[in-house]
């Protein structure tokens, strides 16, 4: 069940000055800047707030704070399904279903998408049977179907569902995010076999690509300059190779990548992101129970 007080992130780029009315009661409201620290300003001109802020294009994510609920396991009765309520279905611990897990929480759905975590070492056989036949995470119920697979469904999230768009309208921005979602895998790959073997060439060179793509665009510190599907995208992977990278194998990825530490930093004040993260040691621990095995 989601709290009443909602906290806003406004994203600022580039540096020109607009006026903000602010017409809500906010429990809190918090402001990055992309490319310069400014200061904030505040009048009362009647009853709005109105504020004074260096930017050109602001995007707006809300996010509430939730009392997460316990992963279903075999022993646990079904939620109501194909009840009207669009559903969520995600493992706390897996970065796939954390993706849509971010995108329904920078979208602010908390409300309106419900979360409903399973515990995929021992799983409800309902839900291979009444839910998704496939029996992984994520998968989304609405309007009477289900829809997984991590990437289609982001992009389902943000197409269907209310909410700043988390996917730009620029031409050039959208043939670049359709780059980095196809360049994924091979990302994905690059660094996975570095874990796996005495060696991290490929990872360097992964992580070497990510500090490109992140110097396309100088309108902030994301992908595309403000946040978006790629950053959803890209972010839970980042989150899990970095500590094991640095303790295992004596690497830390930000060394002569100030984009990549950049962009680490600002994701970080993403509320709608770190409220899924785990902590770093349970990453560490899981990953070296996985690769330090097969070195």
């Amino acid at each position: 069940m989601a709290a009443s007080s909602i906290g806003y992130q406004i994203h600022i780029n580039v540096n020109s000055p607009i006026l903000l009315p602010l017409r809500t009661n906010f429990s809190s409201l918090s402001f990055t800047f992309s490319n310069a620290k400014y200061p904030l300003k505040w009048n009362h001109i009647g009853c709005p707030k109105i504020c004074a802020l260096p930017a050109v294009s602001i995007m707006a994510s809300g996010s509430s704070r939730e009392m997460l609920p316990p992963a279903l396991d075999s022993s646990s009765e079904p939620p109501s399904i194909f009840d009207g309520t669009p559903k969520l279905y995600i493992s706390y611990s897996c970065p796939y279903a954390q993706r849509t897990w971010i995108a329904r929480n920078c979208k602010g759905l908390q409300e309106e998408i419900k979360l409903v975590p399973i515990d995929l070492k021992n799983r409800p056989d309902w839900y291979k049977e009444k839910v998704y036949p496939a029996n992984k995470v994520p998968s989304l119920e609405h309007n009477n179907e289900v829809k997984g697979e991590s990437m289609d469904l982001i992009r389902y999230i943000d197409s269907n569902f209310e909410g700043p768009s988390l996917f730009p309208d620029d031409p050039s921005k959208r043939e670049f995010a359709e780059e980095l979602f196809s360049y994924f895998d091979s990302f994905y790959k690059a660094v996975i076999s570095s874990l796996k073997e005495d060696k991290i060439n490929d990872a360097i060179a992964a992580f070497d690509s990510i500090e490109t793509a992140l110097s396309k665009f100088v309108d902030g510190s994301f992908f595309l300059g403000s946040l978006s599907l790629v950053d959803i995208a890209y972010a839970p992977f980042i989150e899990r190779f970095q500590p094991f990278l640095l303790e295992v194998k004596n690497y830390d990825i930000t060394t002569g990548r100030t984009k990549l530490a950049a962009w680490i930093k600002e994701m970080n004040q993403i509320e709608g992101y770190t409220v899924t993260k785990r902590d770093p040691k349970e990453h560490l621990e899981n990953y070296k129970r996985r690769f330090l095995s097969q070195l």
